[in-house]
């Protein structure tokens, strides 16, 4: 579809792997043997990076003998972290082929290969049969998604009955549009943001129990406030992904985002919620208010 391949290539800038290799160089990091450290400033590829990683694991429930799904992996800093901390195995789909690519290398460097992987797919149409994971989690993906109900009944579908579902999401704000470009659009033509009380009635529609969704507008507030006053003392800030994947857009990319959030333009939400057991059985809430 042209709109994936739009998508697509606004992740791609070429020569990624070879960016990176000098930014952990400069950072007196081996690339040739980096650490999950190392790599975490360039390899959380979402709002807030590793900080928003450790958060969403809290709310995850996963023993070692589980299968659970990343969707939209990026370069793979969110599978590895939970691979490697809960001893699972995870499988990642992304649109983008030269991120599966750099997060395949950067598995086998940290030989995490036997329980992680990563493959090229559509989170609209993905090859797993039914009932395949434990639990699934997508961090900072939907916003590429214009069709929501058809993204979540995927996910329903992919997810054993019981499973969990942890999203990291930005929804739209009551602030008014957004400027572009942003990290996930270069354009309001491949941008589909919905507000939480959307993405609340999207997931019960597709058959999941909402546990819970909050707005993180705050914390994401603060982060950026702690990045931009470290940079100010002439220190590099905690995360650097934006600036790897796009390269000369980063800085207005980043400017828009931090407008976005200050003037509420953007909401960031994290939402857990369960594949109900029973189809007999229709889900309820227990969600907090929307943005609350």
């Amino acid at each position: 579809m042209k709109t994936d391949r739009e998508i697509a290539a606004h992740y791609t800038r070429g020569n990624l792997l070879s960016r990176l290799n000098a930014a952990l160089r400069d950072d007196g990091a081996d690339p040739d043997h980096p650490s999950m450290e190392a790599l975490a400033p360039y390899d959380q590829f979402h709002g807030r990076g590793l900080e928003a990683t450790l958060e969403i694991a809290r709310l995850m429930q996963v023993d070692p003998a589980d299968h659970i799904l990343d969707i939209g992996s990026g370069i793979g800093g969110p599978a590895r972290y939970f691979g490697n901390r809960f001893g699972c195995r995870v499988t990642g789909i992304d649109l983008t082929p030269d991120f599966c690519d750099l997060a395949r290398h950067l598995t086998h460097l940290l030989k995490l290969e036997d329980r992680i992987t990563f493959e090229v797919g559509d989170a609209l149409a993905m090859r797993f049969s039914d009932a395949s994971f434990e639990g699934a989690y997508s961090m900072n993906v939907s916003m590429n998604i214009a069709n929501k109900g058809a993204f979540y009944r995927e996910i329903h579908r992919v997810l054993k009955p019981g499973a969990w579902l942890v999203l990291s999401e930005l929804a739209k704000g009551e602030g008014g549009e957004l400027d572009y470009p942003t990290p996930w659009a270069a354009s309001a033509h491949t941008s589909f943001l919905s507000t939480p009380e959307e993405t609340q009635r999207g997931l019960l529609e597709a058959g999941f129990d909402v546990i819970r969704l909050h707005s993180t507008l705050e914390e994401a507030r603060t982060f950026g406030a702690r990045s931009r006053a470290m940079v100010e003392r002439g220190e590099k800030p905690p995360h650097r992904a934006v600036m790897l994947i796009h390269g000369e857009i980063a800085a207005q990319a980043m400017a828009n985002t931090s407008r976005g959030l200050s003037e509420a333009r953007i909401v960031p939400i994290e939402v857990l919620a369960l594949k109900w057991p029973s189809h007999s059985q229709a889900p309820g809430t227990r969600a907090s208010a929307p943005g609350g």
